[in-house]
């Protein structure tokens, strides 16, 4: 990303400064003695850090929980109990939510949703979404610049800071965080620099983002993935998609955006992709299963036919709800099994599928992993695309802390 539009960063100090606040805004509230702890640092050290940290607006003392610190602590960390209680009253540390605000976008083929955020990652501003006239990437940054314009509106009338900047997350490839090197909904083959034209539009530094990364992102650092050494999302809807990270940053590999994951056998008698594999992971794009479903039927139906018959139980749409979700389960324990994450999310503006077949994904991981390997821990993610938006920002706030 060009340096004229480099995300700021909120503070300056040390390497220990930034890493006890990116501490802080994942796993807080929390002690003084707990994050010594996990960060290997001593109380004078942590207590010089975190005064300058309090001094600068970036954190700040909250009274101690009777529970200790919300949400997860590091994978296989247990703080040890101070035996030295004297001295003043126990408090927390967190981040100051309303310290800062971030505007994320979701661009898809046709519309952008977006959403203003805090520094905590929670959406403070209502829904905003705009239909693109066309999808030159002149129309889709005028009209991200009046959904910023919205959201920035939104947060200033509601009494918090202006946005500081813009993530904006997009289905394809991209590279330094701005050029949009490949975005298939957007029929986008060229390289198109998508972050300095919305700087450019909006005056706000702006990074652009695979979208299933930055949802990988917000969910280590503010959703479910928080403590994982090793955590993984899987996709599934209009494509299939897949990212890891390993604590807390997304692996990186040059062609990952390609959606490598959809041609992953998951049932040799399943149905042929358009590519000739028989039974791979493409069976679970919305495309696939509306076409399994009209063979099962004898006529043609799209998929919302199949997602409202599976809802009200109809007897052939509730018998490929539970082979696709068997088959979920053993892509899901072919995940596990392979990249041996603490955790794997489903989401995707078809997870709800998962929902309904949950004992079927439980079949299908059971049958994939040995008998005394540890269960595969999964949860499901209720879709919203103001959540993908967030997730956006989210990847702003991670660069801001630094």
């Amino acid at each position: 990303m060009a340096d004229e539009n480099a995300i700021p960063q909120w503070f300056s100090g040390s390497e220990h400064t930034h890493k006890v606040a990116a501490a802080i805004a994942k796993y807080g509230p929390i002690a003084r003695t707990t994050l010594a702890q996990m960060l290997g640092l001593s109380q004078g050290a942590l207590s010089r850090i975190t005064s300058d940290l309090i001094y600068a607006g970036v954190i700040e003392e909250l009274p101690a929980s009777a529970d200790g610190p919300k949400g997860r602590l590091p994978e296989g960390f247990t703080p040890k109990e101070s035996a030295d209680r004297r001295g003043r009253p126990q408090t927390s540390l967190a981040l100051c939510a309303n310290a800062r605000t971030f505007v994320g976008l979701k661009v898809h083929g046709h519309y952008a949703v977006a959403a203003a955020v805090n520094a905590h990652g929670e959406v403070v501003s209502g829904r905003y979404e705009e239909t693109f006239e066309n999808q030159s990437p002149d129309c889709v940054t005028a009209t991200i610049a009046k959904l910023v314009a919205g959201c920035a509106a939104d947060v200033v009338a509601s009494g918090l800071p202006s946005p500081l900047a813009v993530g904006v997350a997009v289905g394809g490839h991209v590279q330094e965080d701005s050029v949009v090197t490949f975005a298939p909904f957007l029929h986008w083959t060229e390289d198109i620099d998508l972050g300095k034209m919305v700087h450019q539009a909006t005056g706000l530094p702006c990074g652009v983002f695979n979208d299933i990364d930055s949802l990988l992102v917000d969910a280590c650092w503010f959703g479910p993935g928080v403590g994982y050494e090793m955590f993984a999302v899987l996709t599934i809807g209009v494509g299939v998609g897949y990212s890891l990270a390993v604590r807390g940053e997304p692996v990186t590999y040059p062609d990952k955006s390609y959606g490598l994951i959809g041609h992953i056998l998951v049932d040799p008698e399943g149905p042929r992709c358009i590519s000739g594999h028989v039974g791979c992971a493409q069976c679970f794009t919305d495309d696939s299963i509306a076409e399994q479903y009209s063979a099962i039927i004898g006529r043609a139906a799209s998929f919302e036919d199949f997602a409202d018959d599976a809802r009200r139980g109809v007897p052939q749409a509730a018998q490929l709800l539970n082979r696709t979700c068997f088959r979920l389960g053993t892509l899901i324990a072919t995940i596990a099994n392979v990249a041996m994450p603490g955790m794997v999310m489903v989401a995707g503006e078809s997870a709800f599928l998962a929902k309904i077949g949950i004992d079927s994904i439980r079949d299908g991981i059971s049958r994939h992993r040995h008998n005394q390997a540890a269960p595969v821990k999964f949860v499901v993610a209720d879709h919203d695309w103001q959540l993908w938006a967030k997730a956006a920002a989210s990847r702003v706030i991670v660069n801001h802390i630094g």
